[in-house]
């Protein structure tokens, strides 16, 4: 039996209006990210979710409690989840982090891990959920590492094409994990 995870992205925080790429950092939703996690919570109401799964960063876990605090379900902190680590470039102007991104592929940035090893830290938490949650549905909110491991592991699209590619928002991506 498989799992269907649904990925969504932590809220808009005061760190995404800002311009600045925040990382490890732990960030803080922003008004209008506190509006748009109160209408994740509703478009994911009667949706037959069994647990949320979220970063233990500040921004996702914020977002996570708000949308799905009050709702019964099981809020699942994971730091694996977590965004890339920047190292010393946390909170630095996202303009100038995302030019030199494909630099740090292989390569972490100084102080901190690569791409290629934020997306293995999100397949180690793919492989730990087959057993509890087969036949579930659930939902996983991170951060672009996060989709990236999702895509990366799950969909085997290659990190060289995510990496290149513009990370457009949406409403929610889902996955299938076979057993």
């Amino acid at each position: 039996m498989g799992i269907t995870l649904v990925f969504e992205t932590h809220s808009t925080t005061e760190d995404n209006e800002a311009g600045r790429a925040t990382g490890w950092l732990p960030g803080r939703l922003s008004e209008r990210g506190i509006a748009e996690a109160r209408e994740l919570g509703r478009r994911r109401a009667g949706d037959g979710i069994a647990a949320v799964f979220c970063s233990d960063l500040r921004r996702a876990a914020q977002t996570a409690e708000i949308a799905f605090g009050a709702s019964g379900l099981p809020v699942l902190h994971d730091w694996r989840l977590r965004e890339c680590d920047y190292g010393e470039r946390n909170g630095m102007p996202a303009a100038q982090m995302h030019a030199g991104r494909a630099e740090h592929l292989d390569v972490p940035y100084p102080g901190g891990e690569s791409w290629r090893q934020a997306v293995a830290r999100v397949g180690g938490f793919v492989a730990g959920l087959p057993g509890r949650w087969a036949g579930q549905r659930v939902v996983v909110i991170g951060h672009v590492a996060t989709r990236w491991g999702l895509d990366h592991v799950i969909g085997g699209v290659a990190l060289e094409d995510l990496i290149a590619a513009d990370f457009a928002w949406r409403p929610g991506w889902e996955y299938r994990l076979d057993a």
